[in-house]
C-alpha cells in the first residue's frame, strides 16, 4: 500500500499542472477552434502563407475570457489520470520483475539474450504496462478533453468531479468512457516501438564504441527518436481526441462546427482528405486548416 501511495504521488508531479495551459491550447487547436484571425507570415521555405496565432496569443485570449484560472480547466481529472496511470504502470512492471526473480534461483539453461532480443523484451513489457495504464485511465482522459472543449460553447455540462461520470454513463453508457481509445492505444504502441527500435539502431550502428561521451550521445538519440516517433504518430492522437468529444453534446463536437463521425476510421479518412492530419501539432507556425468553420469567419459573414 505504501508503494502504491508513493507511486500515485509521483503521478501528481508539478509539471502536469505547469503544462496544463500548453495542453489546453493544443487540444482546442486540434479540434479546430480558432477564435483569432490568421496573419500573413512565411513558412520555413520563405513562402508567404496564412498562419494562425501562436501559443501566447491563444493563451492571452483564454485569460481575457476566463481569467488566469481558465487555463487550468480539466486539471483535476488529468491529475487523477496521472496518479492512477503511474500506479498501474509500475505495478505491471513490478510483476514482470517478480517473475524474473522467481526464475533466477535455479540453474538456467537458457542462452543469454542478445542486445536486440533484450530491447524487444523490455519494449514488449513496457507496451503492456503502458496499455494497461491507458485502458484504466482513459475515462479520466475523456473527461479532461471534454472539460477543455466546453470553452468553445461556454457549456458547464462536464463540471465537477463526479458529475461527468454520471453524465457520460447516463447518455452514452459504459462505451462512452472509452471513446477514442483504439487510436490512442495504437498511437502509443506504435510510438513506443518506433522510438525504441530507432534508438537501438542508432546506438548500435551509428555511434562508435569508445567515444568518451557515449552515454550522453545515447541519451540524445533517445530524445531525438522520441520526438520523431511522436511526430509520426500524432495523427492517432488527433483522431483519438476528436473521437473523445464527437457527438457528446458539446458545441465543439457537434455539427455544424464538427462532423458527426461514424467511427475513428471515418474521422481519419476525413482529416486525410482535407489535409488536416497535423492540425494542432504546432503552436507557433501553424497553417490555417481546411474544412472547418472558425469563429473569426462567422463574425466576418455576419
Amino acid at each position: 500500500m505504501a508503494d502504491a501511495a508513493s507511486q500515485g504521488a509521483a503521478g501528481l508531479r508539478p509539471h502536469r499542472a505547469h503544462s496544463q495551459p500548453l495542453m489546453y491550447v493544443k487540444v482546442l487547436s486540434a479540434v479546430g477552434y480558432e477564435p483569432l484571425p490568421p496573419t500573413l507570415g512565411r513558412n520555413l521555405f520563405g513562402r508567404q502563407v496564412y498562419q494562425l496565432p501562436g501559443l501566447f496569443a491563444y493563451a492571452k485570449h483564454i485569460m481575457k475570457i476566463d481569467g488566469r484560472a481558465g487555463l487550468f480547466k480539466g486539471l483535476t481529472p488529468r491529475l487523477c489520470s496521472g496518479a492512477i496511470g503511474t500506479i498501474v504502470h509500475s505495478q505491471v512492471l513490478q510483476r514482470y520483475q517478480e517473475a524474473d526473480q522467481e526464475e533466477e534461483p535455479g540453474p538456467s539453461l537458457k542462452e543469454p539474450l542478445s542486445s536486440l532480443e533484450q530491447v524487444i523484451k523490455e519494449t514488449s513489457r513496457e507496451m503492456v504496462a503502458r496499455s494497461a495504464a491507458t485502458l484504466v485511465t482513459h475515462p479520466f482522459h475523456v473527461i479532461t478533453l471534454r472539460c477543455m472543449v466546453q470553452f468553445i460553447g461556454r457549456e458547464t455540462k462536464y463540471s465537477g468531479i463526479f458529475s461527468p461520470f454520471v453524465t457520460i454513463y447516463r447518455e452514452e453508457g459504459i462505451l462512452g468512457f472509452f471513446a477514442g481509445l483504439v487510436p490512442r492505444l495504437l498511437g502509443d504502441v506504435l510510438s513506443l516501438w518506433l522510438c525504441n527500435m530507432l534508438a537501438y539502431l542508432i546506438n548500435t550502428y551509428a555511434l562508435e564504441n569508445g567515444v568518451s561521451t557515449m552515454s550522453e550521445m545515447k541519451s540524445y538519440s533517445q530524445a531525438v527518436t522520441g520526438f520523431f516517433a511522436s511526430m509520426l504518430t500524432y495523427p492517432f492522437v488527433l483522431v483519438s481526441n476528436l473521437m473523445a468529444i464527437n457527438n457528446c453534446g458539446l458545441a465543439g463536437g457537434l455539427p455544424p462546427y464538427a462532423p458527426n463521425y461514424s467511427c475513428w476510421l471515418d474521422c481519419w479518412s476525413q482529416l486525410l482528405k482535407e489535409g488536416n492530419m497535423s492540425r494542432g501539432n504546432s503552436l507557433f507556425f501553424q497553417k490555417v486548416p481546411a474544412g472547418k468553420l472558425y469563429v473569426w469567419e462567422e463574425k466576418r459573414f455576419r
